[in-house]
């Protein structure tokens, strides 16, 4: 046999091994995006259960899914801190928005600038998901989407308020890529076991958000420390972005509209 045909054949060999290698993994993608899809759903609805301390320690998939029923989705016009139906997006249902996605449609959404967008997120969303526990026909829980940039990364996470408006339930973030240890310590129970019972705002001297993250522990004995967390330690950059993140959707280009209707009716 000749070296060129030798040298045919490894090409001809090699190119169908490519062939078959593309198809099957294509094949996988197909078939196991399915699967990828309700795990990610599966996942957040366990970060709204997380924030909203409902989620029961342990919980199996079914159980997850049979808590979120307790669960409202809402759609709200950020502009007017009014509900609206779905249909205004295209969606049958407000589960089914997209709040990422939209936030990159310029129909959906518009470019932040300057001072306006102190937690970096670029662009604002002009109908945002929120999601309620209702009970006996009040709003027991009013669960927030919240993002911002952090040190390295956007962090994607839930604020859960009691039904006041005001008073933290809970934060957690289910994506981030902050420093293991340090801004990553932002998944840590410990940390997260700061929040409950905080106050977003000083309602006796307005409605812009004051709660914020400081430097060390805090000192339950000072004065407004009400509206103070401990920072993460050697994090100073991702507390602070977690800081502004919380701000501004609790600020007037985020849910303040919203919240303070909330206040009036209840």
């Amino acid at each position: 046999m000749s070296n060129k045909e030798s040298t045919s054949k490894t090409i001809i060999v090699a190119f169908l091994l490519c062939i078959v290698c593309s198809i099957v993994v294509s094949a996988s993608v197909v078939l196991l995006k399915p699967i990828q899809e309700k795990n990610k759903a599966l996942n957040l609805k366990t970060n709204i259960l997380a924030a909203a301390g409902l989620l029961v320690d342990g919980a199996s998939a079914d159980e997850i899914e049979t808590l979120f029923l307790t669960i409202k989705p809402q759609l709200v016009d950020l502009d007017t801190g009014e509900y609206v139906d779905p249909g205004v997006v295209g969606k049958e249902a407000a589960l089914d928005y997209d709040q990422r996605k939209a936030a990159k449609d310029p129909a959906l959404s518009s470019v932040l600038e300057g001072s306006l967008d102190i937690a970096s997120i670029k662009r604002r969303v002009k109908y945002a998901k929120v999601y309620l526990v209702e009970a006996k026909g009040k709003t027991e829980t009013i669960i927030l989407p919240v993002s911002g940039y952090g040190l390295w990364s956007t962090l994607h996470g839930f604020l859960a308020l009691e039904g006041d408006a005001n008073t933290v339930v809970g934060l957690g973030f289910y994506e981030h890529a902050e420093t293991p240890g340090l801004g990553g310590e932002v998944d840590n129970p410990r940390w997260k076991a700061f929040w409950p019972g905080k106050k977003v705002y000083n309602l006796e001297q307005g409605d812009a958000p004051v709660i914020k993250l400081v430097k060390g522990s805090v000192d339950n004995s000072k004065p407004k420390a009400e509206y103070s967390v401990d920072g993460l330690s050697g994090a100073t950059l991702t507390s602070r972005g977690i800081t502004n993140l919380v701000q501004f959707w609790t600020g007037e280009q985020g849910f303040k509209k919203y919240l303070n209707r909330l206040r009036k009716e209840a």
